[in-house]
């Protein structure tokens, strides 16, 4: 079958299995090429498939030599629909670990529920005895906790509605955008969501199985972002919820004795749900063209090595701000880069908007994650859309 990308808003509903192996394998070869990391050795990363958690998956396997453990949550291909994106990722990485002699083995299902979970504590139990990191990287848009209830989380401000200018990257044209607060059942709907609960959850589960190692450490992914998007991420409904979740980290350091639990504050890269968000969109591309003027752009792979090598398992120690945080956005948020920022974002406008923001960067990472646009991969090629995982079968 001849796959071709099929974008419908800002949701590709193809993928391809051969541009999302050399897409993998593209990040293997750049962990490979970087120094190697006294770390972790048997690693679970919670929500492995796509984006932050493969490349952590990959950072964790190729830097560390460690065995890894995935939870995803991916459809296979059925007739002649492509699988995901992530099962062709996951796939793809168990193939290459496998040729290099590492552990990889991944659960497909959803990480919110507790068979999952005790699957999870299976393996785990079997295979290892206990890990000894635990990476929570899930992004979704709604949660059925273990009671039944499902929640689903709002983009929303919590205090004022929000006006500022936008961009639909479908037509590059610039728009004005208002965003409503959100009700206070949306903002208690959207911690339930992206809050911290679930992965404590997952921490106790693992710790009350006696599945960790003492000295065991966990990092979740958060993003603040600059002062002109906070009152809809760091003031707004998911802001509330990441509040939770470092709230959540310091409990977690209280009550479970030996556990080191910390959050990443991570830079912003394109997914297939950011394009969708009003304001950020455009901010991204902004800073994007700034942030590769100055050599300090990063996509997620180099940016999760860096978290692996330089913060999580630096020779002193985890290296955190004052808030305990791990900020992966330091070079987004420097001061001379913010700075830039917000004179193009006053100046910016449909006659310059292509000198300005990197428009054709935004589409080529959006692409990628995919599978397409990827260099030396034949798309007029036929491919065998039917690929198993080896763990899963």
């Amino acid at each position: 079958m001849v796959v071709q990308p099929k974008v419908k808003g800002f949701i590709c509903t193809t993928a391809h299995p051969e541009g999302c192996k050399a897409g993998v394998k593209a990040q293997i070869d750049y962990v490979r090429s970087q120094p190697k990391t006294e770390g972790a050795k048997k690693v679970l990363v919670i929500g492995a498939s796509m984006g932050y958690g493969l490349a952590s998956r990959i950072a964790a396997a190729y830097s560390c030599n460690a065995a890894t453990i995935g939870i995803i949550f991916d459809k296979a291909a059925k007739e002649k629909r492509t699988a995901t994106a992530g099962w062709y990722n996951t796939a793809a990485f168990e193939e290459f670990a496998a040729q290099d002699g590492l552990y990889a083995k991944s659960i497909n299902g959803d990480a919110y529920s507790q068979e999952i979970k005790q699957q999870t504590i299976d393996l785990i139990k079997k295979d290892w005895g206990k890990a000894d990191m635990v990476i929570y990287s899930i992004a979704a848009p709604r949660r059925t906790t273990p009671d039944g209830v499902t929640y689903r989380s709002v983009l929303k401000t919590t205090d004022a509605e929000y006006t500022n200018q936008t961009i639909d990257l479908k037509t590059n044209q610039i728009s004005e955008v208002t965003i409503t607060p959100a009700t206070p059942e949306e903002v208690h709907d959207t911690v339930k969501v992206m809050g911290g609960e679930d992965w404590k959850d997952w921490i106790r589960a693992l710790t009350e199985a006696d599945a960790l190692e003492e000295g065991a450490k966990t990092v979740a992914y958060s993003y603040i972002g600059p002062e002109l998007t906070h009152p809809i991420y760091k003031e707004g409904s998911i802001g509330m919820a990441k509040k939770h979740l470092y709230q959540t980290a310091d409990e977690m350091n209280q009550e479970f004795p030996g556990l080191e639990a910390y959050v990443s504050v991570n830079k912003a890269v394109v997914t297939q749900s950011s394009a969708a968000i009003p304001i950020v969109p455009l901010y991204i591309a902004l800073v994007f063209q700034i942030m590769k003027k100055k050599d300090l752009h990063e996509n997620c792979i180099q940016q999760m090595y860096r978290m692996i090598h330089d913060r999580i398992f630096a020779p002193g120690g985890v290296v955190t701000d004052e808030q305990r945080l791990i900020r992966m956005d330091d070079w987004e948020m420097r001061e001379d880069v913010q700075k830039e920022v917000l004179a193009d974002w006053n100046t910016v406008s449909q006659e310059n908007l292509q000198q300005l923001a990197d428009i054709d960067g935004y589409w080529q990472e959006f692409y990628e994650i995919f599978g397409f646009r990827i260099p030396n991969v034949n798309y007029d090629k036929d491919v065998d859309i039917q690929l198993p995982i080896p763990s899963i079968g």
